[in-house]
């Protein structure tokens, strides 16, 4: 049976163009439309029974998707987003976004798979996400802000954490701070960097080249960043890993390095995992409310599902958590 994907190759357009195309969308012109429905005739192609048909029935169920389904970060997003799904008598589908336009998380978005959609998934695009949201199919957006029919967006203010975290290491007397970072093109990374960048700037502090590394927001990215660090000879006094998973990834490379954290380096992290106060040394950090903020995107999707109105933006504030891996330098 042919999908809505086979009928974009055959057309040569955008997945999102061809969904826009068969819902009769303005946005798309009248030639690439009627390319689009010759394609689709030429296949026989029918929207199933979850697809874009306002008449269709609910499926009882709701789809999380997120870039990866590992690491506890995710976890606890799960747990929580569960949570509310069960008690709104709801099935959860987690699936990831890897495998971009041709991922089972983007024929859940385009064919309506589910009844809506929680998305943190850098890769998964804006418009993707506007083709696919709309009155009757309304997708929480958790790692950008984007406005459209049907979005909701919930963010942490990683931008005050990445400041808070340079600024506490900047108070203890760190005045050269590394910052391993995530991925480029992650909304929350970036806007860690902006904070890291505005304390820096307003210390009078610079930041070197050489010590901004790019960890990608997993443990083996965090070690490999460190590493890397370790070569160039010159070593900060601090560290500002962008996630705690790098931190715990550094941490190890510092360890195996003969590098003694804090009394040679000082390290702060992202995020307040479980894991983070059973390091040693404890992981000082930045707290985000992650089943707080898992649980309201999933309450905000049952609202609007149930009909009701809701805000289209709501921003959670963040915590500094600290312990013992960060220490004065004199």
């Amino acid at each position: 049976m042919a999908t809505i994907k086979d009928v974009a190759k055959l057309a040569g357009v955008a997945l999102s163009t061809a969904s826009y195309a068969m819902s009769g969308d303005s946005k798309v012109s009248a030639k690439t439309r009627e390319k689009v429905l010759a394609a689709a005739r030429q296949l026989n192609y029918q929207k199933n029974g979850f697809a874009m048909d306002l008449k269709r029935s609910r499926t009882n169920t709701i789809a999380l998707i997120l870039t990866d389904l590992s690491g506890p970060y995710y976890s606890e997003l799960i747990r929580s987003i569960q949570d509310v799904a069960l008690s709104n008598s709801y099935d959860l589908i987690a699936c990831s976004s890897m495998g971009g336009k041709d991922s089972t998380a983007v024929r859940y978005l385009l064919e309506k798979r589910v009844d809506g959609a929680i998305v943190l998934a850098h890769n998964i695009t804006v418009d993707l996400l506007h083709a696919a949201a709309g009155a009757r199919f309304p997708i929480v957006v958790m790692d950008r802000l984007i406005s459209g029919e049907g979005l909701i967006n919930v963010v942490v203010d990683s931008e005050q954490g990445g400041y808070s975290a340079t600024h506490y290491l900047i108070e203890k007397g760190h005045h050269s701070i590394a910052y391993i970072s995530g991925p480029a093109n992650s909304y929350d990374n970036a806007l860690r960097y902006q904070g890291y960048l505005r304390a820096m700037r307003e210390a009078g502090l610079n930041e070197k080249t050489k010590w901004k590394l790019s960890g990608n927001f997993v443990r083996e990215g965090g070690y490999k960043a460190t590493k890397m660090m370790l070569v160039q000879g010159e070593l900060p006094s601090a560290v500002f890993y962008a996630n705690d998973e790098m931190a715990v990834g550094g941490m190890k490379a510092l360890e195996e390095a003969g590098v003694s954290v804090p009394d040679d380096l000082s390290v702060i992290g992202f995020d307040d995992i479980q894991l983070a106060e059973y390091l040693q040394p404890r992981l000082t950090t930045i707290r985000q409310p992650m089943y707080e903020s898992g649980s309201l995107a999933g309450h905000l999707l049952f609202q609007r599902l149930n009909g009701d109105e809701v805000n289209d933006f709501y921003k959670l504030k963040i915590e500094l958590i600290e312990r013992s891996s960060v220490k004065i330098n004199s």
